[in-house]
Protein backbone atom coordinates (compact mmCIF):
# COMPACT_ATOMS: atom_id res chain seq x y z
CA UNK A 1 0.00 0.00 0.00
CA UNK A 2 1.69 3.41 -0.96
CA UNK A 3 1.75 5.92 2.35
CA UNK A 4 -0.30 8.82 2.18
CA UNK A 5 1.67 11.78 0.43
CA UNK A 6 0.68 14.97 -1.36
CA UNK A 7 2.16 14.80 -4.68
CA UNK A 8 2.17 17.59 -7.15
CA UNK A 9 2.66 17.37 -10.90
CA UNK A 10 4.44 19.77 -13.27
CA UNK A 11 4.51 19.44 -17.07
CA UNK A 12 1.55 17.65 -19.10
CA UNK A 13 2.99 16.64 -21.78
CA UNK A 14 2.48 13.52 -23.88
CA UNK A 15 3.88 11.82 -21.29
CA UNK A 16 3.61 13.59 -18.24
CA UNK A 17 -0.42 13.72 -18.57
CA UNK A 18 -0.85 9.80 -18.08
CA UNK A 19 1.93 9.67 -15.11
CA UNK A 20 -0.35 12.57 -13.24
CA UNK A 21 -3.47 10.00 -14.20
CA UNK A 22 -2.00 6.99 -12.13
CA UNK A 23 -0.71 9.25 -9.57
CA UNK A 24 -4.32 10.37 -9.25
CA UNK A 25 -5.64 6.89 -9.84
CA UNK A 26 -3.55 6.08 -6.62
CA UNK A 27 -4.84 8.56 -4.76
CA UNK A 28 -1.58 10.96 -4.22
CA UNK A 29 -2.34 13.22 -7.13
CA UNK A 30 -2.96 17.02 -5.02
CA UNK A 31 -2.43 19.09 -7.73
CA UNK A 32 -0.87 20.10 -10.89
CA UNK A 33 0.48 23.03 -12.98
CA UNK A 34 1.05 23.62 -16.54
CA UNK A 35 3.24 26.77 -18.92
CA UNK A 36 -0.26 25.90 -20.74
CA UNK A 37 -2.93 26.62 -18.43
CA UNK A 38 -5.52 24.91 -19.95
CA UNK A 39 -3.86 21.47 -19.33
CA UNK A 40 -3.75 21.50 -15.88
CA UNK A 41 -7.19 22.66 -15.58
CA UNK A 42 -8.43 20.15 -17.96
CA UNK A 43 -6.63 17.24 -15.36
CA UNK A 44 -8.27 19.34 -12.30
CA UNK A 45 -11.58 18.37 -14.01
CA UNK A 46 -10.96 15.33 -14.85
CA UNK A 47 -9.36 14.32 -11.59
CA UNK A 48 -10.31 17.25 -8.88
CA UNK A 49 -7.21 18.13 -7.76
CA UNK A 50 -6.08 21.52 -7.55
CA UNK A 51 -4.68 23.37 -10.62
CA UNK A 52 -2.36 25.80 -9.61
CA UNK A 53 -1.37 28.67 -10.73
CA UNK A 54 2.62 29.14 -10.15
CA UNK A 55 5.03 26.17 -9.07
CA UNK A 56 5.63 28.06 -5.81
CA UNK A 57 1.87 27.22 -4.98
CA UNK A 58 2.01 24.24 -5.95
CA UNK A 59 5.51 23.64 -3.91
CA UNK A 60 3.80 24.84 -0.50
CA UNK A 61 0.96 22.56 -1.27
CA UNK A 62 3.65 19.59 -2.09
CA UNK A 63 5.43 16.73 -0.22
CA UNK A 64 6.91 15.09 -3.44
CA UNK A 65 7.11 17.37 -6.71
CA UNK A 66 7.44 15.46 -10.01
CA UNK A 67 8.55 17.63 -13.03
CA UNK A 68 8.30 16.06 -16.98
CA UNK A 69 9.52 19.05 -19.16
CA UNK A 70 11.37 19.16 -22.19
CA UNK A 71 14.35 20.92 -21.87
CA UNK A 72 17.70 21.46 -19.78
CA UNK A 73 16.66 25.16 -19.32
CA UNK A 74 12.91 24.34 -18.45
CA UNK A 75 13.85 22.07 -16.25
CA UNK A 76 16.40 24.72 -14.25
CA UNK A 77 13.43 27.66 -14.94
CA UNK A 78 11.05 25.49 -12.91
CA UNK A 79 13.04 25.08 -10.15
CA UNK A 80 13.61 28.68 -9.58
CA UNK A 81 10.19 29.18 -10.01
CA UNK A 82 9.82 26.19 -7.14
CA UNK A 83 11.94 27.79 -4.50
CA UNK A 84 9.94 30.71 -2.91
CA UNK A 85 7.09 27.72 -1.95
CA UNK A 86 9.75 24.86 -0.99
CA UNK A 87 9.23 23.05 2.62
CA UNK A 88 11.96 21.40 3.87
CA UNK A 89 12.15 17.84 3.17
CA UNK A 90 10.37 18.22 -0.33
CA UNK A 91 11.35 15.73 -3.02
CA UNK A 92 11.30 17.02 -6.45
CA UNK A 93 11.52 14.09 -8.73
CA UNK A 94 12.81 14.80 -12.11
CA UNK A 95 11.42 12.87 -15.32
CA UNK A 96 13.09 14.81 -17.83
CA UNK A 97 15.51 13.64 -20.15
CA UNK A 98 18.35 16.54 -19.61
CA UNK A 99 22.25 16.43 -19.07
CA UNK A 100 24.02 14.77 -16.02
CA UNK A 101 25.25 18.03 -15.05
CA UNK A 102 21.97 19.75 -15.30
CA UNK A 103 20.64 17.60 -12.89
CA UNK A 104 23.49 18.23 -10.62
CA UNK A 105 22.83 22.25 -11.07
CA UNK A 106 19.04 21.44 -10.27
CA UNK A 107 19.91 19.56 -7.33
CA UNK A 108 22.67 21.96 -5.59
CA UNK A 109 20.08 24.93 -6.30
CA UNK A 110 17.53 23.43 -4.10
CA UNK A 111 19.65 22.09 -1.17
CA UNK A 112 19.59 25.22 0.36
CA UNK A 113 16.23 25.15 0.77
CA UNK A 114 16.28 21.40 2.47
CA UNK A 115 14.67 20.01 -0.94
CA UNK A 116 16.66 17.07 -2.72
CA UNK A 117 16.30 15.89 -6.12
CA UNK A 118 16.20 12.71 -7.56
CA UNK A 119 16.81 12.73 -11.41
CA UNK A 120 14.62 10.29 -12.63
CA UNK A 121 14.39 9.44 -16.60
CA UNK A 122 11.62 7.16 -17.77
CA UNK A 123 11.57 4.63 -20.90
CA UNK A 124 8.61 3.04 -22.04
CA UNK A 125 6.96 5.24 -24.52
CA UNK A 126 3.53 6.83 -24.34
CA UNK A 127 2.05 3.23 -23.71
CA UNK A 128 4.46 2.93 -20.97
CA UNK A 129 3.64 6.00 -19.21
CA UNK A 130 -0.40 5.21 -19.81
CA UNK A 131 -0.34 1.83 -18.41
CA UNK A 132 2.21 2.50 -15.27
CA UNK A 133 5.10 -0.09 -17.10
CA UNK A 134 7.55 2.60 -17.37
CA UNK A 135 11.33 1.59 -16.59
CA UNK A 136 12.59 4.64 -14.58
CA UNK A 137 15.88 5.37 -14.08
CA UNK A 138 17.12 7.02 -11.05
CA UNK A 139 20.31 9.16 -9.48
CA UNK A 140 20.33 10.66 -6.05
CA UNK A 141 21.09 9.79 -2.24
CA UNK A 142 19.67 6.25 -1.59
CA UNK A 143 17.45 7.48 2.00
CA UNK A 144 15.89 9.79 -0.89
CA UNK A 145 15.30 7.12 -3.23
CA UNK A 146 13.81 4.82 -0.65
CA UNK A 147 11.49 7.97 0.95
CA UNK A 148 10.30 7.91 -2.82
CA UNK A 149 10.42 4.88 -4.18
CA UNK A 150 6.22 3.84 -3.32
CA UNK A 151 5.51 7.01 -5.64
CA UNK A 152 7.86 5.77 -8.22
CA UNK A 153 6.59 2.19 -8.10
CA UNK A 154 2.88 4.17 -9.40
CA UNK A 155 4.36 5.36 -12.24
CA UNK A 156 6.70 2.20 -13.24
CA UNK A 157 7.16 -1.37 -12.71
CA UNK A 158 11.04 -0.89 -13.25
CA UNK A 159 12.58 1.58 -10.44
CA UNK A 160 16.19 1.27 -9.99
CA UNK A 161 18.87 3.61 -8.23
CA UNK A 162 21.64 3.74 -10.34
CA UNK A 163 24.24 6.11 -8.61
CA UNK A 164 24.43 9.41 -7.49
CA UNK A 165 22.44 12.61 -8.76
CA UNK A 166 22.93 12.78 -12.42
CA UNK A 167 23.31 8.53 -12.71
CA UNK A 168 19.65 8.71 -13.59
CA UNK A 169 20.19 10.98 -16.56
CA UNK A 170 23.28 9.00 -17.78
CA UNK A 171 21.44 5.84 -17.90
CA UNK A 172 18.89 7.84 -20.01
CA UNK A 173 21.57 8.67 -22.66
CA UNK A 174 22.67 4.90 -22.15
CA UNK A 175 19.09 4.28 -23.36
CA UNK A 176 18.88 6.97 -25.85
CA UNK A 177 22.10 5.58 -27.86
CA UNK A 178 20.18 2.28 -27.92
CA UNK A 179 16.85 4.15 -29.13
CA UNK A 180 18.69 5.57 -32.20
CA UNK A 181 20.53 2.39 -33.39
CA UNK A 182 17.23 -0.09 -32.99
CA UNK A 183 15.04 2.87 -35.11
CA UNK A 184 17.66 2.76 -37.50
CA UNK A 185 17.52 -1.07 -38.12
CA UNK A 186 13.81 -1.23 -37.79
CA UNK A 187 13.51 1.17 -40.42
CA UNK A 188 15.95 -0.56 -42.83
CA UNK A 189 14.35 -3.68 -41.76
CA UNK A 190 10.86 -2.68 -42.80
CA UNK A 191 12.00 -0.84 -45.90
CA UNK A 192 13.76 -4.08 -47.53
CA UNK A 193 10.50 -6.09 -46.57
CA UNK A 194 8.46 -3.55 -48.42
CA UNK A 195 11.08 -3.53 -51.63
CA UNK A 196 10.26 -7.38 -51.12
CA UNK A 197 6.81 -7.46 -51.67
CA UNK A 198 6.23 -8.63 -48.38
CA UNK A 199 3.02 -8.34 -46.81
CA UNK A 200 4.33 -6.40 -43.89
CA UNK A 201 1.64 -6.73 -40.75
CA UNK A 202 2.17 -10.25 -41.22
CA UNK A 203 5.82 -9.59 -41.56
CA UNK A 204 5.88 -7.93 -38.28
CA UNK A 205 3.64 -10.89 -36.06
CA UNK A 206 5.89 -13.41 -37.29
CA UNK A 207 8.98 -11.41 -36.76
CA UNK A 208 8.12 -9.69 -34.05
CA UNK A 209 8.44 -13.34 -31.59
CA UNK A 210 11.80 -14.04 -33.39
CA UNK A 211 15.30 -13.17 -32.23
CA UNK A 212 15.65 -9.91 -33.93
CA UNK A 213 12.35 -8.56 -32.55
CA UNK A 214 12.59 -5.56 -30.28
CA UNK A 215 10.19 -3.17 -28.14
CA UNK A 216 10.79 -0.64 -31.13
CA UNK A 217 9.93 -3.33 -33.85
CA UNK A 218 6.56 -4.31 -32.27
CA UNK A 219 5.54 -0.89 -31.45
CA UNK A 220 7.14 1.44 -34.03
CA UNK A 221 6.60 -0.89 -37.27
CA UNK A 222 3.16 -1.10 -37.59
CA UNK A 223 3.32 2.92 -37.49
CA UNK A 224 6.32 2.49 -40.96
CA UNK A 225 3.77 -0.21 -42.50
CA UNK A 226 0.58 1.93 -42.54
CA UNK A 227 2.73 5.53 -42.93
CA UNK A 228 1.35 6.92 -40.12
CA UNK A 229 3.91 8.23 -37.58
CA UNK A 230 1.38 9.87 -34.50
CA UNK A 231 3.52 11.75 -31.71
CA UNK A 232 4.97 9.45 -29.41
CA UNK A 233 8.60 9.98 -29.34
CA UNK A 234 9.19 13.20 -31.22
CA UNK A 235 12.06 13.24 -33.45
CA UNK A 236 12.75 16.92 -32.08
CA UNK A 237 13.00 15.82 -28.29
CA UNK A 238 15.05 12.55 -29.36
CA UNK A 239 17.54 14.92 -31.66
CA UNK A 240 17.63 16.59 -28.24
CA UNK A 241 18.05 14.13 -26.54
CA UNK A 242 21.08 12.54 -28.94
CA UNK A 243 22.75 15.80 -28.74
CA UNK A 244 22.70 15.41 -24.82
CA UNK A 245 24.38 11.97 -25.53
CA UNK A 246 26.85 13.50 -28.13
CA UNK A 247 28.20 16.22 -25.40
CA UNK A 248 28.59 13.83 -23.00
CA UNK A 249 30.59 11.33 -25.14
CA UNK A 250 32.85 14.15 -26.53
CA UNK A 251 34.07 14.64 -23.00
CA UNK A 252 35.60 10.97 -23.29
CA UNK A 253 37.16 12.18 -26.22
CA UNK A 254 34.99 9.81 -28.02
CA UNK A 255 32.55 9.84 -31.45
CA UNK A 256 29.52 7.75 -31.98
CA UNK A 257 28.73 6.90 -35.19
CA UNK A 258 25.14 5.51 -34.64
CA UNK A 259 24.73 9.32 -32.51
CA UNK A 260 26.17 11.21 -35.68
CA UNK A 261 23.87 9.27 -38.42
CA UNK A 262 20.69 9.59 -36.28
CA UNK A 263 21.35 12.83 -36.01
CA UNK A 264 22.15 13.61 -39.70
CA UNK A 265 19.10 11.47 -40.46
CA UNK A 266 17.00 14.18 -37.95
CA UNK A 267 18.26 17.43 -39.41
CA UNK A 268 16.32 16.16 -42.80
CA UNK A 269 13.60 15.07 -41.15
CA UNK A 270 13.27 18.80 -39.14
CA UNK A 271 13.69 20.69 -42.00
CA UNK A 272 11.13 19.10 -44.39
CA UNK A 273 8.52 19.66 -41.64
CA UNK A 274 8.75 15.86 -39.52
CA UNK A 275 10.30 17.06 -36.37
CA UNK A 276 6.85 17.06 -34.02
CA UNK A 277 6.24 13.09 -35.65
CA UNK A 278 7.38 9.87 -34.03
CA UNK A 279 11.24 8.60 -34.60
CA UNK A 280 9.09 6.02 -36.62
CA UNK A 281 9.55 8.45 -38.93
CA UNK A 282 13.04 7.53 -39.98
CA UNK A 283 11.47 5.00 -42.24
CA UNK A 284 10.38 7.82 -44.97
CA UNK A 285 14.50 8.57 -45.08
CA UNK A 286 14.53 4.35 -45.25
CA UNK A 287 12.58 3.28 -47.92
CA UNK A 288 13.91 5.46 -50.91
CA UNK A 289 16.98 3.67 -50.97
CA UNK A 290 15.30 0.91 -52.48
CA UNK A 291 14.26 1.18 -55.77
CA UNK A 292 10.54 -0.43 -54.97
CA UNK A 293 10.37 2.34 -52.03
CA UNK A 294 7.87 4.44 -52.00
Amino acid sequence: MVPAMNVGFIGLGAMGQHMARNLHRAGLLTGAWNRTKSKSEALASETGCRAFSTPAELAADSEVIFTCVSADDDLLSVIEALLPGLRKGTIVVDCSTVAADTARKAAARLAPAGAALLDCPVSGGVEGAKNATLAVMCGGDQEIFERALPVLSVIGKTVALLGPTGAGQATKATNQILCAGVIQVVAEAMAFAQAEGLPLEQVIEVLGKGAGSSWYFVHRAPFMARGEYPAGFRVRLHDKDLRICRDMAARHGATLPVVESTLADYKRLLETGHGDEDISTIFRLKAPLFSGGK
